[in-house]
């Protein structure tokens, strides 16, 4: 494999929410294999400021595939071709030299974009949000050991409880759902017993909330589990969509 390679790049630029967008194209030669795609597109914009041109527009934060704050559509792949990775952990390595790549931004409803690559996610939030938190008063806080949690119980909630919230689940379902978001994060406290007196309410607020900010419904491709970096499993789906079922009729709802 090649030390640099060149590449083509089909940007998707727009200036605000309410301007009209475009493709634009760049060449982009004798790129290092061993840099990120984020390095290699802070090299361009570099190059772009130097000719006075408006940098292109990304999210991004720790590069370390822990934040979820990046995220974007590389040749219809979220965060590219690398399973389980995010776009920030993704190297130059993965592509083939002369290559083009069509780069453009989450696409769902749910959110809206801000400039370039940059989207509005704050409607994960919301759902977040709508679960509320924990009120029961407890006093202090227990010894580590006090509430003894299986450890097939304890690893399954950390398995939830690795969701980033990026939204790759929802830019590459054909519906913009965000079902895997939203089950992972009810997952996660169903199976620990502080999650246990609200589990009913907050697995409804959850799911109402979701249709609220305009997701869509889940039709059971799994592109969501397939796209996700944190190869979160689809079998959340279906044990939220059986909480729900159990709630709506335990809260008479």
């Amino acid at each position: 494999m090649a030390d640099t390679i060149s590449l083509t790049l089909e940007v998707w630029r727009q200036p605000g929410p309410l301007a009209k967008g475009r493709f634009e194209k760049y060449e982009v030669k004798d790129v290092s294999t061993n840099i990120s795609f984020l390095e290699m597109l802070d090299l361009l914009n570099q190059r772009l400021l130097s000719e006075g041109t408006e940098p292109i527009h990304f999210e991004h934060d720790c590069r370390e595939g822990i934040c979820g704050s990046c995220g974007f559509m590389i040749n219809g792949q979220a965060h590219g071709p690398d399973r389980g990775t995010t776009v920030c952990q993704l190297h130059m390595r993965k592509f083939k030299n002369g290559a083009k790549l069509v780069i453009e931004p989450w696409r769902a409803r749910a959110f809206p974009i801000i400039r370039d690559l940059v989207v509005e996610r704050a409607p994960l939030d919301a759902i977040i949000a709508a679960g509320g938190y924990n009120s029961i008063n407890c006093g202090n806080a227990p010894d580590a050991n006090a509430m003894p949690i299986g450890r097939d119980t304890a690893e399954d909630a950390f398995d939830a409880a690795a969701c980033i919230g990026c939204g790759a689940c929802v830019a590459s379902c054909k519906n913009a759902s965000a079902m895997l978001f939203t089950s992972a994060k009810i997952g996660q406290l169903a199976l620990l017993p502080q999650g246990q007196p609200e589990r009913s309410k907050r697995v409804v607020a959850m799911y109402d909330e979701m249709e609220t900010q305009g997701f869509g419904a889940c039709s059971w491709t799994q592109d969501c589990e397939a796209a996700c970096p944190k190869e979160i499993s689809v079998k959340w789906i279906s044990r939220a969509k059986r909480d729900y079922l159990k709630a709506r009729f335990k809260e008479g709802l």
